[in-house]
């Protein structure tokens, strides 16, 4: 389970290696293959495991991997859809080990009107003995710049349909899917909104009756972090991982698509479903802004052995929440006890949090969340990332941390006040109460649970700003306001 195993010594140790065309750039490291259009920068092929391309090879090149975006001028209700595609390619780094490839759109002022006022800097890395590829996005908007509002941004993969028909969000949100041609007349019958159709003489007759709507696929950031698709002939995943949500907006209870009929597979940064307007940033008086969105892994694994292919998922998972609980409990360790090192490696961090913490019930819900999953483990663990080569991407040594106490008070069930023993905690801008979940332009402290309140909560890897309050929230709920500065 995983990258397939290297059919010979040379592919084991190959390096990474770009080849540039007048039309393409190729990127490879021995386990795969990524193609990119020069100097659009839209992914048109991967090839993996002895396919040859594993986006839709009908789609029209520009209609297979792409950032894209949703913005509308100042004062205007509908929406302009952009598939962003650059003027200017360059390599940022390239080396045995990595390289880094950037596609460039720089906004003209004779564009005003047409194109959305932004320079778009898109990143996509490879790294040697990585089964899969990194891409991140760096928006500037100038001063000066006329205004707009942006109502969505994501990057999205089309997969060929021929090969992935099942789908997986979580371990209770995993099956086979409809083909995208029963979705229209007459084998698919539209109901109330587009999205939502009847499948009237689905190819599959298994699922005739049903109805498909991407927004049934909808998930909470909090649990968006990994989904995809796999083929099981050859069984090969396809797989979208978000290592940190401090580049999404709306919180951790903010819902966004996933994956979906196509098969179509989607990284969202910033959109309004589910909250609306108040979550389209809007840029007013030619204001300066900067920000990264990513860095999002597409990762890619297969099953060599014979196995049941649906356990490419197991490879690419892991329970979101138990992780969050596990880096909680680093933080703790760290602050609190005099261990220096902590080994985060799965065959020795279980026995270090045992000698330290002594305690059978942390130990045992450690060892029960790191039996679930490898790869998204993996990501978490390294964001973070110190491959990313921009500078406006900081690193862990540019970052701050922010440590303290969560206390209730609630006379009614105690006079002395309570620590907080389930509860998220984050870090968002100065501003009025509950302005913190309309906040969309900034970088956000990642969100973090209170797990052993008597010890205290922890927060680290926080955008080099200042944040001068920090937001207590039990579902989705605000309690408590204290200062705080990285």
């Amino acid at each position: 389970m995983g990258p397939p195993p290297a059919t010979s010594t040379v592919g084991a140790t190959a390096g990474v290696r770009v080849k540039v065309s007048d039309r393409y750039v190729e990127i490879k490291n021995g386990i795969f293959e990524l193609t990119l259009s020069n100097p659009d920068g839209i992914v048109t092929g991967v090839r993996y495991n002895g396919v040859d391309n594993l986006m839709e090879i009908l789609n029209k090149e520009d209609n297979r991997g792409y950032w894209d975006l949703v913005w509308s001028p100042l004062g205007e209700r509908t929406g302009i859809f952009d598939v962003i595609k650059g003027t200017v390619f360059r390599i940022i780094y390239q080396d045995e080990d990595q390289a880094e490839v950037s596609f460039v759109r720089t906004w003209d002022p004779s564009l005003e009107g047409k194109a959305v006022p932004l320079n778009i800097d898109k990143r996509f890395i490879v790294l040697r003995g990585c089964s899969g590829f990194y891409t991140y996005g760096i928006y500037e908007h100038q001063e000066g710049w006329p205004g707009f509002s942006l109502g969505e941004t994501r990057v999205a993969f089309k997969l060929r349909k021929d090969k992935f028909h099942y789908m997986a969000l979580a371990d209770d949100r995993q099956r086979i899917m409809p083909m995208p041609e029963d979705r229209v007349p007459p084998r698919g019958q539209q109901l109330a909104y587009p999205e939502a159709v009847l499948l009237v003489d689905p190819i599959n007759p298994d699922l005739r009756g049903e109805v498909d709507d991407k927004y049934q696929y909808s998930c909470e950031d909090q649990y968006n972090n990994v989904h995809g698709w796999i083929s099981f002939d050859p069984p090969i995943g396809f797989w979208q991982i978000t290592p940190s949500d401090e580049f999404r907006t709306g919180g951790p209870l903010k819902q966004n698509l996933t994956s979906h009929v196509g098969p179509t597979m989607l990284a969202m940064f910033l959109s309004g479903h589910y909250a609306g307007d108040d979550l389209s940033p809007k840029f007013t008086n030619g204001e300066y802004w900067k920000k990264v969105h990513g860095p999002v892994f597409m990762y890619l694994n297969s099953s060599w052995d014979g196995s049941d292919p649906t356990l490419l998922w197991e490879d690419a998972k892991v329970q979101v929440i138990n992780w969050m609980h596990i880096t909680c409990l680093i933080d703790i360790l760290l602050l609190f006890t005099k261990v220096q090192v902590i080994t985060f490696r799965l065959n020795k961090f279980l026995l270090i949090v045992q000698s330290v913490m002594n305690t059978r019930e942390v130990t045992c819900y450690l060892i029960l969340s790191f039996s679930f999953g490898n790869q998204m483990m993996i990501e978490k663990e390294s964001w973070p990332y110190c491959f990313a080569l921009s500078e406006d991407f900081q690193k862990t040594e540019q970052r701050g941390c922010i440590s303290g106490r969560l206390l209730v008070r609630d006379r009614y069930l105690e006079d002395a006040d309570l620590y907080a023993t389930a509860a998220y905690v984050g870090l968002a801008l100065p501003g009025d109460a509950g302005s913190w979940q309309r906040e969309c332009k900034v970088m956000h402290a990642i969100y973090t649970i209170v797990l052993l309140g008597q010890v205290g909560i922890h927060i680290r890897y926080i955008i080099n700003c200042t944040f001068q309050h920090c937001r207590h929230t039990n579902s989705g709920v605000e309690q408590k306001m204290m200062e705080a500065f990285v």
